[in-house]
C-alpha cells in the first residue's frame, strides 16, 4: 500500500504521514479477517463511545508526553502547559494560543488544521483518494432543499488526524443557525479507508450548520465523524453573530474531517489548494490561513 503524502504551505515540500494506528486501519480494512470486525463492531457507535471513554480515564494522561514526542508537537503553541491535562482526552482537544493561529485577512479562512482538498465544483469530484471514486453530495447533505441550494458550488474537505488541533472555526463572519445531526455508523476517514471506499464519508454520522453571511452568501458547514470520534461538541450559539475565525466546536478522540460548501459562483479558491487537489494530493495549511476570496 502506498504511503499517504501532502504537500505543505509552509514547508513548500512534499510529506509522508505518520499515521497514527497505522497497522490496526490496515489490518481493518485490507484483511479479510479485519473487515469481519469492522462491519461487526468497528463501525458501531458503541466501540467508539467504549474507546472515547477509555481516553477520559486519568490513567491515560501518561500517554500524553510520549505522544508529544513520537508527533515532535510544538508545545509552545498550547494554551496551557501539558502537565495541565488529567486525561489524554482533554489534551486532545486542547486549545491554543491566540497567536499560534492567526486568523489570515482574506474573507475565507480554513476551518480547522489539517490535510485539505479544494474543488470548484462539488458535482464535478472524482479520483479522491484513488480513481473511479465521485463524490455523492446530496448523499452527503441529506436534505433536498439544502442540497438544491449549494449543488454546483465549491467545495473543501478538511481532514483531521489524531495529531492535529481538533477545535473547529467559522471559515468566515455570520450567523450560524442551528446544528442538525445525521445519524450514522462511524468508518474511519483516513486515506487508508477511504482509498477502499470514499462513500463511508456520506455514510458516517455527521452534523449540517448553515452559516448566514453578507458577502459571501450562505455557507454550508459540516462536520464528519470517525471511528473513536467520542462525540463532535458544538460550542457556538446558534443565531447569535460570529467572527471569522471564532471557535464553533470540537471533537473528542479520534480523527476526522469538517467539509465547507460554498454556493456556487461565491467564493475562488485559493490557488495552492486548486492546484495540489487536482493531483489529488491534500494541502496542509492551518485553522485561519488564507482558504479563498
Amino acid at each position: 500500500m502506498k504511503p499517504i503524502t501532502f504537500f505543505n504551505r509552509y514547508t513548500q515540500k512534499q510529506e509522508t504521514e505518520q499515521v497514527y494506528g497505522e497497522a490496526f486501519l490496515k489490518w481493518t480494512y485490507t484483511n479479510p479477517l479485519g473487515k469481519l470486525a469492522l462491519n461487526a463492531f468497528v463501525k458501531r457507535p458503541f466501540f467508539s463511545k467504549w474507546y472515547g471513554r477509555r481516553m477520559d480515564n486519568p490513567s491515560t494522561v501518561s500517554k500524553v508526553a510520549p505522544f508529544i514526542v513520537d508527533y515532535d508537537m510544538n508545545e509552545d503553541d498550547f494554551l496551557e502547559p501539558s502537565s495541565s491535562y488529567k486525561t489524554f482526552n482533554e489534551f486532545f482537544y486542547r486549545k491554543l494560543k491566540p497567536q499560534a493561529r492567526p486568523i489570515h485577512d482574506s474573507a475565507i479562512v480554513f476551518p480547522a488544521d489539517g490535510r485539505h482538498l479544494g474543488f470548484e465544483n462539488a458535482e464535478d469530484v472524482n479520483g479522491v483518494f484513488i480513481k473511479g471514486q465521485q463524490w455523492d453530495l446530496r448523499k452527503l447533505i441529506a436534505d433536498d432543499a439544502t442540497y438544491e441550494k449549494f449543488k454546483g458550488g465549491s467545495l473543501v474537505l478538511s481532514r483531521l488526524c489524531p495529531v492535529d488541533y481538533h477545535r473547529f472555526h467559522f471559515p468566515a463572519a455570520g450567523i450560524p443557525g442551528e446544528t442538525t445531526v445525521i445519524e450514522g455508523p462511524l468508518f474511519s476517514v483516513s486515506p487508508i479507508a477511504l482509498r477502499q471506499k470514499l462513500s463511508y464519508m456520506w455514510q458516517n454520522k455527521r452534523t449540517r450548520t448553515v452559516l448566514k453571511t453578507e458577502q459571501h452568501g450562505d455557507i454550508l458547514i459540516m462536520e464528519i465523524g470517525a471511528t473513536c470520534v467520542g462525540s463532535i461538541h458544538q460550542t457556538y450559539t446558534p443565531g447569535e453573530a460570529v467572527e471569522k475565525g471564532q471557535e464553533k466546536g470540537y471533537f473528542a478522540f479520534g480523527g476526522s474531517s469538517t467539509i465547507t460548501i460554498f454556493q456556487p459562483n461565491k467564493v475562488k479558491l485559493a490557488k495552492d489548494l486548486l492546484e495540489n487537489s487536482t493531483q489529488p494530493q491534500e494541502l496542509y495549511a492551518y485553522m485561519g490561513d488564507h482558504l479563498g476570496e
